[in-house]
């Protein structure tokens, strides 16, 4: 039965007796300020009724940590401070990050006021005090990519260069709420894959293998295991098309806010003199008479830069061709979708990789699903018929008292993509410029993606973790017989 779309309203019909009731709502959980972290950490196979005061029990101990270590620190979001501005009905709030007038020249100009071009402009100024550094963006900060995500933090990825990346970048996530001074609402929740065809449990096996060689937690488990852990997993039987064979659990794996991240890095960048403007549209790229980089062509005038950073993850060479420059990089469309909120069901992330769908249920109640790209060239932003139908019919195979769930919204983000479908982050051939593109997991590696590509901006040699990402991957390729008239042309001759 397909999913129909809905609108909000929220009915309070129950599901059918053959089914697990999933309509009856509880009371939702607060929508909390930015002011400390509550740190709601979700074990698997936690009994759901412990949910939510678990959760209370993180914020009150969080927030009396935060009272004690921001006491002298009025600037900073804590408890005293909240308690400082009620008084005064909040009207001496300092904005979070300013507005300034755009100056003619910077040291580092960085495209994108994203995940990775805000924390890449952070580290910048925190850990190689290179502080004169504008962030652009042709939008709103925050408004592309990353708050077009589902904001899945994991580093059970299968390359091997990949892991000690990712795990780095979990675990600069799991501190980023104290280090910012801005309320992620980070919930480690577990991330739990289930398994229905034997190639896939040798793949995640190996997986498991690479991930103890680099500190990573990855473990298998049984089917009965994962039915007690997962409830409402009620499909996947002995009879079904694929029957469920086991899982792995991946325990480091959590959610958190979005808009909070790149607020975060926003506010911490600007405190530290990063200059954010917004509305800024980049045209095009300037070279000087010697091919080097030299600043940017905006909407608002040209800005001079000796170093300019691409963080404009879809539209990576959309930019960079503006001098000259081509990448092996194609732009395909990921789309996600959210249902009506329903009562606590769900307390960890569930990933189906044979089936091509993956969820989490977020604070609010709402069902967050992700499925699988559009692998087609598109820099479209909505989801096409049959990728909805596909990624439906599979979570339905699977979680059949799903299908009296109404859908609020959808949306499609844009992804560059590398054919090895790793992460690009170099120095380009045009002297001054960088990138960092090609993210298939870009929301999650957005701490040590900035902290690194950082790191080769200031220092001029790629940080140890992302040396394996460089363009010099692909000398090998030849651009000109790859791209011809527009076509991709393989080794063989053939256009695609």
């Amino acid at each position: 039965m397909r999913v129909p779309w809905c609108h909000p309203a929220r009915r309070q019909a129950s599901a059918g007796t053959h089914m697990i009731d999933i309509r009856r709502p509880l009371p939702r959980l607060p929508n909390f300020p930015p002011f400390g972290p509550p740190n709601s950490r979700f074990n698997c196979g936690r009994p759901m009724r412990h949910v939510q005061h678990r959760i209370s029990a993180n914020i009150l101990l969080d927030g009396i940590l935060l009272l004690v270590i921001n006491i002298t620190t009025m600037q900073n979001y804590s408890i005293l401070s909240l308690a400082r501005n009620a008084l005064s009905g909040h009207r001496n709030w300092q904005r979070a990050w300013r507005s300034p007038p755009l100056q003619e020249r910077y040291d580092v100009i960085v495209i994108g006021a994203g995940g990775h071009g805000l924390a890449t402009a952070y580290y910048l100024a925190r850990e190689f005090g290179i502080s004169n550094v504008a962030v652009l963006d042709r939008g709103w900060l925050g408004g592309g990519n990353i708050a077009r995500n589902t904001v899945t933090i994991r580093s059970n990825y299968m390359r091997d260069e990949s892991i000690p990346f990712y795990v780095k970048s979990v675990a600069m996530f799991e501190g980023l709420t104290r280090e910012l001074n801005f309320n992620m609402m980070h919930s480690k929740r577990t991330m739990v894959d289930v398994v229905q065809t034997y190639p896939k449990m040798r793949e995640l096996r190996r997986r498991q293998l690479t991930m103890d060689l680099h500190g990573a937690t990855y473990e298998q488990i049984s089917t009965a295991e994962l039915r007690r852990r997962i409830p409402a997993l009620t499909g996947g039987g002995q009879n079904a098309r694929l029957p469920i064979i086991g899982g792995m659990v991946h325990t480091d794996a959590a959610v958190n806010r979005h808009d909070a991240v790149a607020w975060g890095y926003a506010r911490a960048a600007d405190a530290l003199g990063v200059e954010i403007h917004q509305q800024t549209a980049v045209k095009s790229l300037i070279r000087d008479a010697h091919g080097a980089i030299e600043g940017v062509e905006t909407n608002r005038g040209t800005i001079r830069a000796k170093k300019v950073v691409v963080a404009v993850s879809g539209h990576t060479t959309t930019v960079t061709e503006t001098a000259g420059l081509r990448l092996p990089l194609r732009t395909m469309n990921l789309t996600a979708f959210v249902s009506e909120p329903v009562k606590p069901l769900v307390d960890v992330i569930v990933n189906c990789p044979d089936s091509g769908f993956y969820f989490s249920q977020s604070d609010k109640g709402e069902m967050v699903i992700g499925g699988a790209p559009d692998m087609g060239q598109s820099f479209r932003r909505d989801i096409k018929q049959h990728v909805f139908e596909d990624t439906v019919s599979a979570m339905l195979s699977l979680f059949p008292a799903f299908k009296k769930l109404k859908l609020m919204r959808q949306w499609g983000g844009h992804l560059d993509i590398a054919h090895d479908s790793s992460p690009v982050m170099s120095k380009t051939d045009v002297d001054g410029l960088f990138v960092t593109a090609g993210w298939w997991g870009g929301y999650k590696a957005i701490p040590a993606g900035g902290l690194t590509l950082a790191h080769l901006v200031a220092k001029g040699a790629p940080h140890p973790l992302m040396a394996p990402f460089t363009l010099d991957r692909f000398r090998h390729l030849d651009f000109e017989r790859i791209w011809h008239d527009g076509q991709i042309i393989d080794p063989f001759g053939r256009s695609h």
